[in-house]
């Protein structure tokens, strides 16, 4: 009670000090004679040097309901622009000074509102010394006041007891209030209207009060008013909606083209394009709630069109530049083969008329020498036949200059001439000339800019180079590309081998064997293919060598080249390609293969080898045709099965890898794209690339294009390891032939899953084991004793014929998750050394890299946006139609529905961010990809819509309700609503599959709105409501409207605030706080993001 009763003290002092000044009246009465005169000489000496006291107070003991002690005091108790209402009661009644509450009175009868505003009991007042049981006076009825003796002297500062009123009761004066249940009269504050009331006959009320004349009293008359509280309590002294009260006791209709709100003290213009009619308390601002609405769709369209306008015309730009550097390095291709053409034809006709010649040389030498003596001394020379002039050249020699006729005699003379100057005109056309320059003067130009038109013709330049080197050298074999990278003829890449020694891999917690004791190495330069039948552990090993096998134990070595090395240590260098065409479908085929070149590749490369890498990739796997088509998802078509497999396989190609891993890159396409694809991979291990691929069953001219073979047997075990051109050898020397017409693989394979007997002898199931001991390899112990036998265990397990209770099982699972989990969080926060010796983009510029990304599918995505936003406008039209802004709470109740709203229309939107990419994010995460980049770029790409939803809302929300709080506050408020429930929506995305994460998105908000409105006595359950961000959403939407709301709005305001426990000092606070939901949310997003993966 006594944290209760604190604030009612405060207006207790504010309206103890109206008292005070009121009193001073009957002094200053007595010295003028004149009340109004009275009136403002108690304005000008003792009102204003009382007003700092009273701000004091107010600001020391009501700081939770008063934003501005200054502000609200002048508006609700400042009269001094119309003592119109004390000057006519100090002249109606001589002594109403007398009747003027006490700070006793006033306390009391404060308290006693506040009691009942919170406890929703009656609004009567509890009994005191004038009104009780035994006594009551005529006073003691509402709008009625007695005065204090004339001979007993007033203390209007006691606070402690109520002074006795029994003499001279009459009517309260207008504008002023009197409770019933107390003898003394207090001053109306601004915006309420009190004027004397009337008693209608037929009701039996006292209008405009609701308080009836006592029975029994004949000459009792109406008084004035009888109650300042709440809006709830006392709504009649409200000036009411239309009209405004300049002075508490005039009331004034509302003009045209003006609008007053309930307790107002003067009209409001009303906007432009709104409509105002007479005596209106509010207006109609539809029409900017359209206007915003178009501005907004107006400036949603040319974002968008404008975005992808301009993507267009950069597209068009590139292909434009990207066909005229094809046509000139075409042309420059056609003028070199003609060029050669005409070099060979000049050199067989070179040398037969050095044939022809050579007889008649050797003949005529002696008379050309004879001839040149006689020249030589010949007086009579002309200046066509002087010797050559010498000069001395820079390199130290001489140098002979020839006059014109004779340099043209002699360049027709001399038949090689010819050949020079085809040769000097060929060279034009294999690149770009050649600027020769002093290096000084180099060194002061800036570098020029390459345009894309330079970049283009520099890589078809250099792809036409690579075709006629791969055409010269058909049969171009390893060692000779090693030789030529030696040579800086092609770039080298870091050469990795893989070896693996007794490699065993155990499924914990189950302890089956997944792969038993495997042997060999994959080289570089080779393609490695690994076939075998179903259950064998293909995907397993590939995933083993690539070090992606989690939840399992490993058993043995793997080797890189030669060292223990971890095999996340070359992560930058080494490409995985998945079994599931995991690309972005929303993206062309160019953007996703220059996404992952940029990402990936060297941040020291530069952009024209960059380009060179992406039209390199693209050309060997023959998708020129369809690089600017999107490459399509499920609901949407796009390119064809085949292509969408080869871009899977692009994506890791355009990195240039030095070891790259593909799991069955040829199931689902046809014989063709399969040889394309082979081919493009052919070209990697020329490179110096070491490629090992899972292949299903491949045509017999697929399978002579790889140069090694893993076949593995049922269980994980190796029945062969070696060239490919070998192993019908090797299977002929078991005695098993492959007929006629069969394909081998095909053979070997059905003879692995039995449905084939070999002739020879032994089981299919001795193969593993031959091929041990022919190795040399150790065998493992369960293999030793009964091979025929044996080698079938390791495909039940260890465990095999063991029978495990429930509860076994149960422990046994549970180990494994928790095992499996471990380590998904060892791989993904392990620090590896990093030995690749590649500088990758930073975090900051792969931020950029996945914003432009995300930006482009955006801007794809418009339509899906412009769902979201209809459905937006159309929930702030329908809560702005059947809701209404109450000014008992201040809008509590629309707000909570517009808080709901808002979550879970936003919620459910922000689920799509990360949800409909989580195969894509693993599979970059994987390659090394920064997850922050990737978390910040998608968080920043929805800022837009953080900023954007909120206009869409308020413009039909805001101008179908009109509160009192600006369009600013709204719209602040709700921007850190949406970055809040954006970040939670994210958590759910993350943590949750799309079916539960939509359902939380529904319930939490209403759930936690719920929780948030409810009146809690229990201080656990108060504390659970403050950790819930509706809670702070919706206090500052209160807080917003609530300070818009002064004069007689005060006790309301107060007593709303004081119910609710909010704090008017407090909108920025919860603001901050909801925000800081959203930061909590997003941090707990990105731990998810970090240690979540798929089992």
């Amino acid at each position: 009670m006594s944290s209760r009763r604190r604030r009612p003290r405060i207006s207790v002092l504010l309206l103890i000090l109206v008292s005070l000044t009121l009193i001073l009246v009957e002094r200053v009465r007595c010295q003028t004679g004149d009340a109004s005169a009275a009136a403002e000489l108690l304005y000008s000496t003792v009102f204003g040097g009382l007003t700092s006291t009273f701000i004091e107070e107010m600001q020391t003991q009501a700081s939770f309901c008063i934003a501005n002690p200054t502000t609200d005091w002048n508006m609700a108790f400042n009269y001094t622009t119309n003592l119109e209402f004390l000057a006519n009661c100090l002249g109606s009644q001589g002594d109403a000074p007398r009747r003027i509450c006490t700070a006793a009175e006033i306390k009391f009868y404060l308290d006693n509102v506040f009691i009942q505003a919170s406890s929703g009991g009656a609004s009567s007042l509890m009994p005191n010394k004038n009104c009780n049981l035994t006594t009551w006076l005529s006073g003691c009825e509402p709008g009625w006041a007695c005065g204090v003796d004339p001979l007993v002297p007033v203390d209007l500062e006691n606070s402690t007891s109520i002074p006795s009123r029994t003499s001279d009761c009459q009517a309260c004066c207008e504008g002023f209030f009197c409770p019933q249940g107390l003898t003394c009269m207090m001053p109306c504050p601004l915006g309420a209207y009190c004027p004397l009331a009337r008693p209608n006959n037929k009701t039996g009320l006292c209008e405009p009060y609701q308080y009836q004349l006592p029975v029994g009293h004949p000459n009792h008359t109406c008084g004035g008013a009888n109650i300042w509280a709440d809006v709830g309590t006392s709504e009649e002294i409200f000036c009411p909606a239309g009209d405004y009260c300049p002075t508490t006791i005039d009331r004034e209709p509302c003009r045209r083209g003006h609008y007053c709100r309930r307790g107002s003290t003067s009209q409001i213009r009303c906007s432009k394009l709104t409509s105002c009619k007479p005596n209106t308390g509010n207006q109609n601002m539809h029409a900017y709630g359209i206007m915003l609405i178009v501005a907004l769709i107006a400036l949603l369209l040319l974002i968008y069109s404008c975005s992808d306008q301009i993507l267009s015309i950069r597209e068009r730009r590139r292909a434009k530049s990207r066909d005229r550097a094809a046509r000139r390095v075409q042309q420059s291709e056609n003028a070199r083969i003609r060029w050669k053409a005409a070099k060979d034809a000049a050199r067989k006709h070179v040398n037969g008329l050095q044939k022809s010649l050579s007889r008649k040389f050797s003949r005529k030498r002696d008379q050309d020498q004879h001839r040149m003596l006689e020249d030589e001394v010949d007086p009579e020379v002309d200046n066509n036949t002087l010797p050559p002039l010498v000069y001395p050249s820079e390199s130290g020699g001489s140098q002979v200059s020839y006059t014109e006729p004779e340099k043209r005699s002699r360049e027709s003379n001399n038949p090689t001439a010819k050949v020079h100057e085809l040769k000097d005109v060929s060279l034009g056309h294999e690149g770009p000339p050649l600027e020769i320059e002093d290096k000084n003067s180099r060194r002061k130009r800036p570098k020029p800019r390459e345009t894309d038109s330079q970049i283009f013709q520099y890589a078809y330049a250099q792809i036409e180079k690579e075709k006629s080197r791969e055409a010269k050298n058909e049969n171009l074999t390893f060692s000779r590309v090693i030789s030529m990278a030696a040579t800086c003829e092609i770039r080298q890449r870091p050469l990795i081998e893989v070896t693996f020694k007794d490699l065993t891999l155990t499924l914990k917690g189950k302890r089956k064997c997944l792969l038993k004791s495997l042997t060999g190495k994959i080289t570089p330069g080779h393609i490695a293919a690994v076939m075998g039948p179903s259950g064998a552990g293909k995907t397993t090993f590939l995933s083993a060598l690539a070090g992606k096998a989690t939840g399992c134990t490993r058993g043995g070595l793997i080797l890189l080249n030669g060292d223990p090395e971890s095999i996340h240590s070359y992560r930058k260098i080494i490409g995985f390609v998945p079994q599931d065409d995991i690309v972005h479908g929303d993206l062309t085929v160019e953007e996703n293969l220059w996404f992952s070149a940029r990402c990936r590749l060297s941040a020291d490369l530069r952009k024209a080898d960059r380009v060179l890498i992406v039209e390199r990739v693209i050309g060997n796997l023959g998708l020129h045709e369809v690089r600017d088509s999107l490459v399509g998802t499920v609901e949407k078509r796009g390119i064809s099965g085949g292509q969408r497999k080869r871009v899977n396989v692009g994506l890791e190609m355009v990195m240039e890898p030095s070891l790259l891993f593909l799991d069955e890159p040829t199931s689902g396409l046809d014989s063709s794209s399969s040889r394309l694809l082979l081919q493009a991979l052919r070209h990697e291990a020329q490179a110096g690339v070491n490629i090992c691929m899972v292949v299903h069953q491949p045509s017999y001219a697929l399978f002579q294009m790889f140069d090694d073979l893993i076949l593995l047997a049922k269980g994980g075990l190796m029945v062969y390891h070696g060239p490919v051109r070998n192993v019908e050898k090797y299977f002929g020397d078991l005695g098993i032939y492959v007929p006629e017409r069969i394909n081998p693989p095909d053979y070997y394979i059905d003879i692995l899953e039995g449905l084939v007997e070999p002739i020879t002898g032994f089981n299919y199931k001795e193969l593993p084991l031959i091929w041990m001991v022919e190795n040399g390899y150790t065998v493992p112990k369960d293999m030793q004793s009964n091979a025929a036998v044996l080698a079938m265990s390791a495909t039940v397990g260890s465990d095999a014929g063991e029978e495990q209770t429930f509860a076994g099982e149960l422990w046994q699972d549970m180990r494994f998750n928790v095992e499996l989990r471990r380590d998904h969080l060892y791989h993904n926060f392990f620090k590896w050394n990093d030995l690749s010796g590649r500088r990758t983009p930073s975090t900051v510029l792969q931020y950029k890299f996945f914003l432009g990304r995300i930006g482009k599918q955006r801007l794809r995505e418009a339509r899906l946006h412009a769902t979201d936003y209809i459905i937006l406008l159309i929930a702030g039209a329908c809560l702005g139609s059947i809701t209404s802004i109450s000014d008992s709470n201040f809008g509590a109740s629309g707000y909570s529905y517009t808080i709901i709203a808002i979550s879970l229309l936003c919620q459910i939107a922000a689920l799509r961010s990360f949800s409909m990419d989580k195969l894509q994010y693993r599979r970059e995460s994987a390659s090394g990809m920064s997850r922050l980049a990737y978390f910040m770029a998608k968080d920043t790409s929805d800022h837009f819509n953080t900023l954007i939803k909120p206009v869409i809302y308020l413009s039909m929300f805001y101008f179908f309700t009109n509160p009192r709080s600006s369009l600013l506050d709204n719209y602040i408020v709700l921007v850190c609503l949406v970055y809040c429930v954006t970040g939670m929506g994210y958590a759910f995305a993350i943590f949750l599959n799309p079916g539960p994460a939509q359902l939380c998105s529904v319930l939490l908000p209403v759930c936690l709105t719920l929780l948030a409105t409810q009146a809690f006595s229990n201080e656990n359950l108060k504390f659970i409501a403050k950790l819930c961000y509706p809670k702070w959403a919706l206090e500052a939407f209160v807080v917003a409207n609530a300070k818009r709301y002064y004069g007689v709005w005060l006790l309301t305001r107060c007593g709303a605030l004081y119910r609710l426990g909010y704090n008017v000092h407090w909108w920025t606070l919860c603001n901050v706080i909801v925000v800081m939901f959203g930061v909590v949310s997003r941090a707990i997003a990105f731990i998810g993001l970090l240690t979540l993966d798929k089992k």
